[in-house]
């Protein structure tokens, strides 16, 4: 006999429960670090038990680990962007999302970009910023029929990186950039490649031969 479904009031239960425990722990590590807040000092921040902590996560590494899926799965019920920006070609839409999202959420991308819990966080939402950008990227090529230069793990990972460092830069200091500002920098280097960024010519770039007999 299966289990009876949940009642609309213990999901609502669930959710508030689970919304408490990650706030707890966003605020507990922003003042003291990850390594040095316990269990004890999360349900009493969340106003829950202690039993009903453990009726959720296994330990505060799991609950760390939720944060980062929460994050991805409001950013992704709210990015019609993703969609829009497959239709119409690269619209930088869905890097200026994440950047609002960021913005809305400063203390949350706080904590998973600097890598809190043995990096376990960082890891965890670079894999699901890589898995969506390799998934849009194969999806976009074999719509158009063309085929890739560069292997698209390749292509992702860079995309990944470069995206993660420049939040991370973004998100810790007052940079002075705007999220749609940043976002028209990012499309650009995208588009047009770092040597035109600079000003350079291929030729003149750090690294470039010179085949000047």
């Amino acid at each position: 006999m299966k289990p009876a479904a949940p009642k609309p009031a213990e999901d609502r239960r669930v959710r508030r429960t689970r919304h408490a425990l990650r706030s707890a722990l966003v605020g507990l590590v922003l003042d003291h670090g990850f390594h040095a807040i316990t269990v004890e000092e999360l349900t009493e921040r969340a106003n829950v038990a202690r039993a009903t902590f453990y009726s959720h996560y296994r330990d505060k590494e799991d609950l760390l680990v939720d944060v980062v899926r929460e994050l991805a799965a409001d950013r992704e019920r709210l990015l019609p962007a993703v969609e829009q920006a497959q239709a119409q070609g690269f619209t930088g839409l869905p890097v200026l999302y994440i950047f609002q999202h960021a913005e809305q959420e400063k203390p949350v991308y706080r904590v998973i970009l600097r890598g809190e819990g043995d990096g376990r966080a960082l890891r965890e939402f670079t894999e699901i910023i890589c898995d969506r950008v390799e998934r849009l990227f194969r999806e976009r090529a074999g719509e158009l029929g063309v085929t890739p230069r560069i292997p698209f793990d390749v292509i992702a990972r860079a995309w990944t990186g470069e995206l993660i460092g420049m939040l991370t830069w973004w998100v810790e200091n007052d940079t002075g950039y705007s999220a749609a500002e940043i976002t028209g920098h990012l499309r650009d280097l995208s588009v047009y490649g770092r040597v035109w960024a600079s000003g350079l010519t291929p030729s003149d770039a750090p690294g470039a031969v010179d085949s000047t007999p």
